[in-house]
């Protein structure tokens, strides 16, 4: 095994942007508050200090992590017969990121934050589509500025499983978790 649960990361993670043949970078977040809930979102960034996605601070799932700063992730590859499970506390990403990564969005997406109530009940598809036209012509000839209501969650994580399918069900899952001193690691029967 590897010292480093992130050097492992990347390998995987460089492995399936070649053979996954959408979204590699999805990953399933869970949260437990007030009611368990998971969800699929898009890691947009990751390093040592933890794996990033964005979304609307006021969304459901933004709630839950406000209220209980822990959640779960989880990559599954198919192609690869590979998943990770990460587990950690939450945290916001510094402004100067989230604003870095938003102008980075396509233009469309960076008005869809705007004109979106996400998580919220929406009478129809027409309202949405009034509510993402008034911003672009409120935008129009300009950049669009990141909503104040939009950021980035950064999961820290404290421990990794590394799961790879073998035949018969007799699979190999490494563990990483996280002690003062680095890492400790470890296996888990199947």
């Amino acid at each position: 095994m590897t010292p480093s649960p992130f050097t492992r990361f990347a390998a995987w993670f460089a492995e399936a942007e070649t053979t996954e043949p959408n979204d590699p970078n999805a990953m399933i977040i869970a949260t437990a508050a007030p009611d368990p809930s998971a969800r699929t979102v898009l890691l947009k960034a990751w390093d040592e200090r933890g794996f990033v996605f964005y979304t609307n601070l006021e969304s459901r799932k933004s709630s839950a992590l406000k209220a209980n700063p822990h959640a779960a992730a989880l990559f599954y590859w198919k192609t690869l017969h590979r998943q990770i499970r990460i587990e950690g506390a939450v945290e916001l990403v510094a402004p100067h990121e989230a604003d870095a990564y938003f102008a980075t969005r396509p233009r469309d997406s960076q008005a869809g934050a705007w004109a979106s109530e996400q998580s919220r009940p929406l009478p129809d598809r027409e309202t949405f589509e009034a509510r993402l036209a008034d911003i672009k012509a409120r935008y129009e000839g300009m950049a669009i500025p990141r909503p104040p209501f939009w950021s980035g969650w950064r999961l820290v994580p404290d421990y990794f499983e590394f799961w790879q399918d073998q035949q018969y069900r007799l699979h190999e899952r490494h563990i990483f978790q996280r002690r003062d001193d680095g890492w400790e690691t470890g296996l888990l029967y199947p």
